[in-house]
């Protein structure tokens, strides 16, 4: 990284560090001094107990009180707070203002992770009435925590951040990556990605340049991004939003670009939006986006918003006053391309160099047990095992049921007493799949202990229902390969 490319230089950055770590300004820092209580307000935005237990304005309270709670505060508290980076450093960073007689931030330096700390831009609301600037720099927000807990945390060797911000995907990447590279179409959200770096001891690449063009011809073990996926007509107003694509083609072009991103074996991991359509399935719709790709896909689908909402949502974001105009042209664009709904959630790649790339699309708005990013790996690893056997494989395997799988059943009452209408396996963690399952195939799930072949189960079960065992064979694997697909079924262990 060169000194111009960040905040502050080198020694400044150093000296910033030393001052948050001598103070103990960090996540477990601050929770300690406010304690549970306190901790919890300010997560409301309830500044009260926090600003009560800092009122002695130590290094440690006086951080708190500048950097969480907002304050202004007298120009000798903050020099002593930063210190040893001199005041005037700082307020040339364009860390913290002169205001009101005082010192107030004038970006957001939060605590984050055990010992890190993520520089940005102040938060929409931060400063009432003032809208974001075009080119904002978002911190550690909503979509970023969930594109964070959703990636696989295998080491790799090179990892790659697209559209990188303030930097807080490259932060995590670098934890079991032996390189990382993160590109930014914002100059400026690469000197705060730098500065992010450099203040947690980390080392990356950074790259000028739209998505996928500073990396053209290289490739990567992983790759993930959390892309301005905005979805509309093509306007442009923040850069960390809006593309500048029509529509939801960022994401289409992202899965485009995968093949010529991935190693052999390689993940990519992004977040997207696209657009229900009236009379179309969404997920054929997206689905379509990987045809052609040669990659396995795994799309999930988190949540769902009509277009009314949707756009109020996103105009709030961005601390914008509500214009009718806007609106209306906003919400005219979806009419005329019959956008019923958006659809938000996780779009998982991976390149596997087989002739019959799997592709799966599923809406799973159901709650998920984090994290995610070891659901997506053990999915993936479940769709090798079944890729490497045939019938005949899968019939000689054995299987255990999943830990904690549980068995739901309704049933009527009537004449010659409880008649089972509906049976139901389902899983109480992860990703909490659930299986309608007929009396055969329970037999199945209920004879899985791990010690017996599925061709032997088969066998038996053939003669107790006097059918072809053939048949029931042939019936009886895609299931079982359905429901190990799901984690439902585990291979046990040779």
């Amino acid at each position: 990284m060169h000194t111009e490319e960040m905040l502050l230089s080198p020694d400044g950055v150093d000296r910033l560090r030393a001052a948050l770590t001598g103070a103990g300004f960090t996540a477990n820092g601050i929770a300690n001094r406010l304690g549970p209580p306190g901790t919890a307000a300010v997560a409301r935005n309830d500044f009260r107990a926090a600003l009560r237990a800092t009122e002695d304005r130590d290094p440690l309270g006086s951080l708190i009180r500048l950097f969480i709670c907002g304050q202004t505060e007298s120009e000798q508290v903050a020099a002593d707070a930063l210190a040893p980076l001199p005041l005037a450093d700082a307020l040339a960073a364009g860390l913290v203002e002169r205001f009101a007689g005082g010192v107030r931030q004038a970006l957001d330096l939060e605590p984050y992770g055990d010992a890190w700390w993520v520089l940005s831009d102040l938060p929409a609301g931060t400063r009432p009435g003032q809208p974001l600037a075009a080119d904002h720099v978002l911190g550690v927000g909503g979509a970023s925590s969930t594109l964070i807990g959703a990636t696989v945390r295998r080491p790799v060797g090179s990892a790659l951040d697209l559209g990188t911000g303030s930097g807080v995907q490259a932060l995590h990447l670098a934890t079991h990556a032996d390189s990382v590279t993160a590109t930014d179409l914002s100059r400026r959200a690469l000197r705060f990605a730098a500065t992010t770096a450099a203040l947690n001891g980390q080392h990356w690449e950074l790259l000028p340049g739209d998505l996928v063009a500073p990396v053209a011809g290289r490739r990567f073990d992983l790759v993930v991004s959390n892309p301005p996926f905005v979805v509309g007509p093509g306007t442009t107003t923040h850069t960390y939003r809006d593309s500048g694509r029509v529509g939801d083609r960022i994401g289409a072009e992202l899965a485009a670009a995968a093949p010529g991103l991935l190693t052999e074996g390689g993940t990519m991991q992004y977040l997207a939006n696209w657009v229900h359509i009236a009379g179309e399935d969404w997920g054929e719709r997206v689905a379509g986006w990987l045809a052609g790709t040669g990659l396995d896909g795994w799309v999930i689908q988190r949540e769902v918003a009509d277009p009314m909402t949707y756009v109020n949502l996103w105009l709030a974001d961005a601390s914008e006053a509500t214009d009718p105009d806007r609106v209306v042209a906003w919400l005219d664009w979806f009419d005329a391309h019959k956008v019923e709904a958006i659809g938000f959630g996780l779009v998982n790649l991976r390149r596997s160099d087989h002739d019959d790339p799997l592709v799966r699309v599923e809406d799973l708005r159901q709650s998920v047990q984090p994290p995610l990013g070891d659901q997506v790996a053990a999915w993936f690893d479940r769709r090798d095992w079944l890729r490497d056997r045939d019938d005949r494989a899968v019939l000689a395997a054995r299987y255990r049921a999943a830990d904690g799988l549980r068995l739901h059943q309704e049933a009527t009452m009537g004449a010659d007493g409880w008649a089972v209408d509906r049976q139901v396996l389902a899983m109480p963690h992860g990703l909490r799949w659930s299986e309608e399952v007929d009396p055969l195939v329970l037999a199945l799930v209920g004879g899985c202990d791990g010690r017996v072949p599925l061709r032997d189960q088969v066998a038996l079960l053939a003669v107790a229902h006097e059918v072809a065992e053939a048949d029931l064979a042939e019936a009886a694997v895609p299931i079982i390969a359905h429901l190990v697909e799901r984690g439902v079924l585990v291979p046990a262990a040779d």
